[in-house]
């Protein structure tokens, strides 16, 4: 099974312009997120529609891909990127590692390569157990639940499932509850019949795009890991993940 990993990167942002080109521990937040991907996967292209993000990584020396700058999600973009890639690069998944993770790390990349273990996987994702009630009530933490066989049956940004006959405060202990981590791997032939469905219910609802998918039939093999990285989406998360990662080299 081979593996292509294609980061998402755009310069607009509502909450942080140029998010991907800020600074953290002296370099962009890009080349964190392309360095970290390179340990665990072999092939990792950049896919954005921004000059200054390409002559970004050519300048630490990444591979990179122009994309359209029209794409309504990082999916799609991913999809164009992979279409682009294919023309060089043999592979049978694609790793979609979002451009504001700059902890992405070993075992997330392992977890979802493994779930290809499994011929039946079309699409795998990570989620991780909750352990606090302030994630646990979060609409902005989507949940999911899955069934036996780590196939997701739901994802929600409300707290799923509802826990009958006790108060909030007991349902941690009550029922393990899993936080949707967001970091996806497609089968190379199923990433661009993603591209071709229409929004759904579901997903107009919820705002959740991987909602669509369910909807339309596709399986979402879920990975549980103990890792989960910080995500950059404001300017005040940069200034949280420079304290993290300063604690980490204390």
């Amino acid at each position: 099974m081979k593996f292509v990993a294609i980061i998402p990167a755009r310069y607009q942002s509502t909450r942080f312009p140029g998010k991907p080109l800020a600074l953290l521990a002296g370099k962009p937040i890009i080349q964190h997120v392309y360095e970290n991907a390179v340990k665990s996967v072999e092939h990792v292209w950049i896919a954005t529609d921004d000059e200054r993000i390409a002559d970004t990584v050519k300048r630490f020396g990444g591979n990179y891909v122009m994309t359209r700058a029209d794409h309504p999600s990082g999916t799609d973009r991913c999809a164009e990127a992979a279409a682009a890639i294919a023309g060089h690069t043999a592979f049978d998944v694609i790793i979609n590692i979002q451009g504001d993770e700059p902890f992405v790390c070993a075992p997330q990349l392992q977890a979802l390569k493994n779930c290809f273990n499994d011929p039946n996987t079309e699409i795998a994702t990570l989620v991780k157990r909750i352990e606090s009630e302030e994630v646990l009530f979060n609409p902005n933490r989507p949940k999911v639940v899955f069934n036996q066989a780590n196939y997701a049956q739901l994802f929600s940004r409300s707290t799923i499932p509802y826990i009958r006959g006790k108060a909030e405060k007991e349902w941690l202990s009550a029922h393990p509850f899993y936080v949707h981590l967001g970091m996806y791997a497609y089968r190379a032939d199923i990433l661009p019949q993603l591209t071709k469905l229409e929004p759904s219910s579901l997903e107009l609802a919820e705002s959740l795009e991987q909602l669509r998918w369910l909807e339309n039939g596709y399986r979402i093999k879920i990975s549980v890991t103990e890792f989960e990285s910080i995500g950059i989406d404001t300017p005040e998360d940069l200034e949280q993940a420079k304290q993290f990662l300063e604690g980490k080299v204390r």
